[in-house]
């Protein structure tokens, strides 16, 4: 439990064209897939229980990132991610049904 990590994935494609938004939804799809949650629009975030499944996820991800926009990975450790302060609002109700759990029967 002590190297478990949250992978981040920050996203910004653009959606004018109907080439731009089937992109936008191949690479979102591919992100649930891969198990990852929404916790605000254009930001997901999947439970690893170690580093050595980093570049796994970012391999799987490199597939499907259109090659314009912006999409960022980024790791934090469970501690780091809990002690996050909400100023406004509150944990996504699919977070709070995630937890630290790498999966969920729902």
């Amino acid at each position: 439990m002590y190297n478990r990590l949250r992978l981040i994935c920050f996203f910004d494609l653009p959606m004018v064209s109907k080439v731009e938004l089937r992109r936008y939804r191949v690479f979102r799809k591919r992100l649930i897939e891969l198990g990852f949650v929404m916790i605000q629009e254009s930001v997901y975030v999947r439970t690893l229980p170690n580093r050595s499944q980093l570049k796994k996820y970012e391999d799987q991800l490199k597939k499907v990132t259109p090659y314009n926009g912006l999409v960022e990975l980024m790791y934090v450790s469970e501690k780091q991610f809990n002690d996050r302060c909400f100023l406004a609002g509150e944990k996504a109700p699919q977070e709070v049904a995630v937890g630290n759990n790498k999966m969920v029967i729902i």
